[in-house]
């Protein structure tokens, strides 16, 4: 187990019911949870979100929770 501040799997949506995972990033540390999920989103794509696009931020832990079923 790691001690440090986790990290986030950051999904963007493609369509009604279709997904695209674009990748895992640490948690920054000391950033409140929203702010650490937005930052998480920016972080992975190297820029800001544009307007309309759909993004979900999971913690690594639930994700990998997830993949167990």
């Amino acid at each position: 187990m790691s001690s440090g501040p986790g990290g986030y799997v950051v999904l963007q949506q493609l369509g009604d019911r279709e997904w695209r995972v674009l990748g895992e990033v640490d948690r920054r540390a000391g950033l409140p949870a929203r702010k650490s999920r937005a930052q998480a989103v920016r972080d992975v794509l190297g820029r800001e979100p544009a307007d309309g696009e759909v993004f979900l931020v999971l913690p690594r832990s639930e994700w990998r929770l997830g993949l167990d079923h």
